[in-house]
């Protein structure tokens, strides 16, 4: 049975993934600090022989007993609530713990994946963007410091594997969906979601035709899952091209979700990416990968989830701050 330990394991993507490397016969080694994570996402987990959860910040010192196969580094908050609530612990996940866990992987001779984001291509000037563009990110602005620790997360992990010879995979994950996600956490979906459930008027910052580009968690882990079983050390974009403005996903959750809801708009945050799509060529060609699930199909699935959800859970508040 291979051993696989799982950083951020109680957060949205990491729940998935345990999920996922369990499904396949793997003993999962859970890991997080629960600082933007909930035990709940992975609470069905606890019963089984083959899933362990250890609750530890990788920012310090990690260490594991016995032999180890692959390591999964996806502990980083994810939301721009999160990140500007805990600037510093966001910059010192993305170095000083991803360094811990490239340490742990030399000693284990396991394979490690990091999880990476599109935000490395900071506000592009290329669009759609691919893997050979560096991005246009400001290093000081507020979105910096999430921006950047991924930058140097990548720049590491390459260190690590032209150095020391270390077998590393880099994840690039465009705007993720799916259920486990925390309703109102300042990402598009579940903001628009918790609004439209409400009764509120949507949010949308700016004049609503900045672009983004929504995967369905199924899809975002089975991209995942192929690039650490491949031998490809170059970092993949996993993400749907299939773009769409602001404004227009908005009316789309109105459309979704039977509300009558107005869209208001506000001033567009400091940095904030205009345009956001993956060009997916390397994906398709090193790891046959691309989407299966259609957005309406993934929202419809989402929707029913948030809709199952408690009132409490449904009136928490979370505002953007930035």
């Amino acid at each position: 049975m291979k051993k696989t330990l799982i950083t951020g394991a109680a957060g949205f993507l990491g729940s998935h993934l345990c999920d996922r490397f369990i499904a396949e016969g793997h003993h999962v080694i859970g890991m997080d600090n629960l600082i933007t994570g909930d035990l709940k996402n992975i609470a069905h987990l606890f019963p089984l022989e083959n899933f362990e959860f250890h609750h530890h910040d990788v920012s310090t010192f990690v260490h594991l007993e016995g032999d180890l196969d692959y390591i999964l580094h996806f502990a980083s908050p994810a939301s721009p609530i999160d990140y500007l609530k805990i600037p510093i612990e966001t910059l010192k996940v993305g170095s000083l713990g991803t360094l811990n866990l490239l340490g742990l992987a030399k000693e284990k001779g396991a394979t490690i994946l990091v999880a990476s984001t599109s935000e490395v291509y900071g506000d592009p000037l290329v669009h759609p963007q691919n893997e050979e563009y560096f991005g246009n990110v400001s290093p000081i602005g507020p979105r910096g410091v999430y921006d950047e620790a991924k930058r140097f997360m990548e720049s590491i992990t390459m260190a690590y594997h032209r150095h020391h010879g270390l077998d590393t995979r880099i994840v690039r994950i465009f705007n993720t969906y799916g259920s486990r996600m925390r309703l109102n956490d300042g990402r598009v979906v579940p903001a628009f979601m918790g609004q439209a459930l409400r009764g509120e008027d949507l949010t949308v910052f700016g004049d609503g035709s900045q672009t983004r580009s929504f995967t369905y968690i199924d899809d975002q882990v089975e991209g995942i899952y192929r690039l650490l079983m491949s031998n490809y050390v170059e970092p993949v974009n996993i993400g749907n091209p299939d773009e769409t403005t602001i404004k227009e996903f908005a009316e789309e959750i109105i459309n979704l979700t039977g509300t009558d809801q107005k869209i208001i708009y506000k001033p567009l945050p400091q940095d904030d990416p205009l345009q956001r799509q993956p060009d997916i060529s390397r994906a398709k060609e090193v790891l046959g990968w691309e989407p299966k699930v259609h957005r309406s199909e993934g929202l419809k699935k989402v929707f029913e989830y948030f809709k199952s959800l408690s009132t409490e859970e449904l009136q928490k508040k979370e505002h953007r701050i930035f």
